[in-house]
């Protein structure tokens, strides 16, 4: 099994939740500056993988219905990404999960 660097894995959920970010920043929201905690940084890029999901979603069954204009290379790279980042995200939260019973199961 592979070993995996926390640093190399936070690095690459960083990346992952700027490149997920949608295109349009929505009207009523102002930009946000970078999150500035770990909790800050773990919603943000929860939010954009839910997007991700979604908008593959939404392409998904507007190509089923034939009521969108997108290929289906473009749905079937959208719902990759979309699964791409939701198990990155599963891995960190199976990382987290292992870490806090590695620090519980410490002796005092």
């Amino acid at each position: 099994m592979n070993e995996i660097n926390a640093n190399d894995l936070l690095s690459q959920i960083r990346t992952l939740g700027r490149d997920l970010q949608p295109t349009q920043a929505p009207a009523q929201a102002p930009a946000q500056a970078p999150a500035s905690n770990f909790g800050d940084m773990l919603k943000t890029t929860l939010n954009a993988v839910n997007d991700a999901q979604q908008q593959a979603t939404e392409l998904k069954i507007g190509f089923e219905t034939g009521t969108t204009d997108k290929s289906l290379a473009e749905v079937m790279i959208a719902s990759q990404k979309a699964n791409l980042s939701f198990r990155a995200v599963t891995e960190v939260r199976n990382k987290l999960v292992s870490a806090y019973q590695d620090i519980m199961n410490m002796p005092v």
